[in-house]
């Protein structure tokens, strides 16, 4: 699925089950919480902390679906498209680091 077919698919599932949008706010705080609850089982399975029982069987992947969802819903509210502005990134990212990270002697 391409990313502007994933912001169309939430946002006809928006309309179509949620009624509408939350407010940018609470879904801001939403994505602050789903990356929080991935953050926590990242901590426990490649981290120090130990696993409590409830979070054994966390599906990391569908926590990380959860944060995209939100995101897909922020980007869909304030009129961002987000393949576009992937794309636009990725070539920032290529053009600032096209060396930077090669050279990095850490790294290697």
């Amino acid at each position: 699925m391409k990313i502007s077919e994933a912001q169309e698919t939430v946002d006809k599932w928006i309309k179509t089950y949620g009624v509408r949008y939350f407010s940018e706010l609470t879904n801001m705080a939403i994505l602050t919480e789903e990356v929080g609850e991935l953050a926590r089982v990242m901590a426990r399975k490649y981290g120090d902390q130990s696993f409590k029982k409830d979070d054994l069987n966390v599906d990391m992947a569908d926590e990380m679906a959860d944060i995209l969802w939100v995101l897909v819903c922020l980007a869909n509210q304030i009129g961002i498209d987000l393949e576009q502005a992937f794309a636009k990134n990725m070539e920032k990212k290529t053009k600032r680091d096209s060396e930077r990270h090669l050279n990095n002697d850490k790294l290697k």
